[in-house]
């Protein structure tokens, strides 16, 4: 098992930087590292970023450096993966004075095995007692949780953290979520893995994310997604889904349902086309 975690290896935001974090999240400082803190800046840090893999799906660059997350979900007004949600988050809260670690998760990994190492990035922070700060599963938790096995449920949706063996914790998505589950290890860091997690799911053919587009961003109820032209809107035991009509549409909801702003938002529509076409042939 990895040694206890340090406060000093996780990236911190400037205090710049942290402003501007704090500001799209309508929060001011001051701020304590307290878990009245935390909570509200998980709650606002994912009613305010989309989750999505744009860069993957495009084939565009991307890193797991929380500097260029800040860069480009703060200055930039896009959403991000995993690697940047959870990255820019912690890396607030590090700027906070919350001791947090950076842990290497693995998605799915009862179906796919150790080889899902590292294609997860989650939060510990420590108070008093560890807590699991996740913002990059989609469509999960909006509150941090403590790291003890039993039923989690928040807003109607029920999650779950078990102990599958050899000290690894397994959190259960709700039944609908996009992700069954990811498996960590407190304390557990792994940036090598992780790197290499990031590098397959960017660029690799096989991977989820570059064939398909999907986007997500709680609300109050629930949690809104669109998966290539379908948007849905999720809640306990509800979802609709109505198709979208166009390039027009579609650049449209980026902006105002999503709070993500592309450029070029017809060549992604483009290629959802094209990737819906292939479905379709095969």
């Amino acid at each position: 098992m990895s040694p206890p975690p340090t406060h000093e290896e996780t990236p911190a935001l400037t205090p710049r930087q942290l402003d501007a974090y704090l500001a799209r999240l309508g929060l001011s400082p001051p701020l304590d590292a307290g878990i009245e803190t935390l909570t509200a800046i998980h709650r606002a840090h994912l009613r305010t970023f989309a989750w999505e893999a744009l860069d993957a799906f495009m084939g565009w660059p991307s890193t797991v450096d929380p500097q260029d997350a800040f860069a480009k979900m703060v200055e930039g007004r896009r959403g991000g993966w995993c690697y940047e949600m959870n990255g820019l988050m912690g890396a607030a809260l590090a700027a906070l004075g919350f001791r947090v670690t950076r842990l290497c998760g693995a998605v799915e990994r009862q179906r796919l095995g150790d080889g899902a190492t590292g294609n997860h990035l989650t939060l510990q922070v420590d108070l008093d007692r560890p807590y699991l700060a996740e913002a990059g599963l989609a469509d999960a938790i909006v509150e941090p949780v403590p790291m003890a096995v039993g039923p989690i449920r928040q807003r109607g949706f029920d999650f779950a953290l078990v102990a599958p063996e050899d000290g690894w914790l397994r959190f259960e998505n709700h039944p609908q979520g996009m992700a069954r589950s990811f498996d960590f290890r407190p304390g557990g860091r792994d940036e090598r893995s992780i790197a290499a997690a990031h590098r397959w799911l960017s660029g690799d053919p096989a991977s989820p994310f570059t064939g398909s587009l999907a986007l997500f961003r709680h609300t109050g109820e629930g949690y809104v997604s669109l998966h290539g032209d379908r948007l849905r809107r999720t809640t306990p035991g509800r979802a609709d889904e109505r198709q979208l009509r166009g390039a027009d549409e579609f650049a449209a909801v980026l902006e105002a349902v999503f709070a993500v702003d592309l450029p070029r938002p017809r060549e992604v529509w483009d290629k959802v086309m094209a990737a819906r076409e292939r479905t379709e042939a095969a």
